[in-house]
């Protein structure tokens, strides 16, 4: 059988070879396809987390977890090592206060100054405001993942168990607005849980390996509440891209050979959703080519 990672390299080879050249927001242009798929079989243990570059999958992990707290400032991400989302808030100081601070500078603030990172930390209503307290026009706040595993646990078979955070409302005041927007859950008569996650923008070369070890992680975690086993993980791209910076990074990916992939599991249970941690997590046999540098578009 072929290697499930093919499907990732064979649309970063789409994307190189057909790809069409555009201007985008960050102004660093793109090469840009529209509308992907690929689709892994959890059932056996294996997890797509990629062997041909070093993904640093407890990061993407931790980036889940802090999603399903419901917070939306950095401080915490931070204090876990994690330090993907400074871009846009470090953006916002340096154009609103004129003021050329470093990035390790920035961060450091955020930790040291509790006012500080409530000030310039915040990042808006972004995923875990709308996962967990998204407020209707009513005043009522709705908790969408725990609405999500309790439908699981009660009516399995429903059609309407998703939730996302495309809130129009919001999307002004978000320092940036969902990628990975919707993930509709679904439970085979067998007992297996697979979810199909939507991402409506995609940077292929530093976004989809995070996305989708996220994802994963996640279905653990939900899977584990509803006493449910892993089916299929399914993902679906908008526009998908790789960054006019990334093309080289790209092409020496290419070059690689997919190896085995690793079993990512739980060794514990949570009480609930909100009691996990990155400690929970055990991952077995990784042992992927070397990491591959590139810059984030901003």
């Amino acid at each position: 059988m072929r290697h499930p990672e093919f499907q990732y390299l064979d649309l970063m080879s789409r994307v190189l070879e057909q790809g069409d050249k555009r201007i985008d927001r960050t102004g660093v242009g793109t090469l840009s396809v529209f509308g992907a798929f690929a689709r892994f079989d959890l059932s056996r243990g294996e997890f797509p987390v990629l062997t041909t570059k070093k993904v640093h999958w407890k990061l993407a992990v931790k980036e889940m977890l802090w999603f399903l707290s419901g917070q939306t400032n950095i401080r915490p991400l931070l204090k876990e090592g994690v330090r993907i989302w400074t871009d846009w808030p470090l953006a916002r100081f340096r154009r609103e206060t004129e003021e050329e601070l470093s990035q390790e500078a920035f961060e450091q603030r955020i930790l040291d100054d509790e006012r500080f990172a409530e000030t310039w930390g915040d990042l808006g209503p972004v995923y875990g405001k709308q996962w967990r307290r998204w407020q209707g026009a009513d005043g009522v706040v709705h908790d969408q993942i725990q609405a999500l595993i309790e439908t699981l646990r009660n009516n399995p078979y429903s059609r309407r168990m998703l939730f996302h955070a495309w809130n129009v409302a919001d999307i002004s005041s978000m320092a940036l607005p969902p990628c990975h927007m919707v993930y509709q859950f679904h439970v085979s008569t067998d007992g297996k849980l697979s979810l199909m996650m939507y991402q409506r923008s995609c940077d292929l070369l530093l976004g989809a390996p995070f996305n989708w070890v996220g994802a994963v992680a996640l279905m653990l975690m939900v899977a584990q509440q509803a006493q449910l086993e892993l089916g299929e993980f399914v993902w679906v791209g908008g526009d998908v891209h790789l960054y006019l910076n990334h093309l080289d990074q790209a092409r020496l990916q290419l070059t690689r050979e997919p190896r085995a992939l690793p079993t990512l599991k739980l060794v514990g249970n949570a009480a609930s959703i909100d009691d996990y941690r990155i400690d929970d997590f055990e991952l077995s046999g990784y042992t992927p080519h070397p990491a591959i540098k590139a810059d984030v578009a901003v």
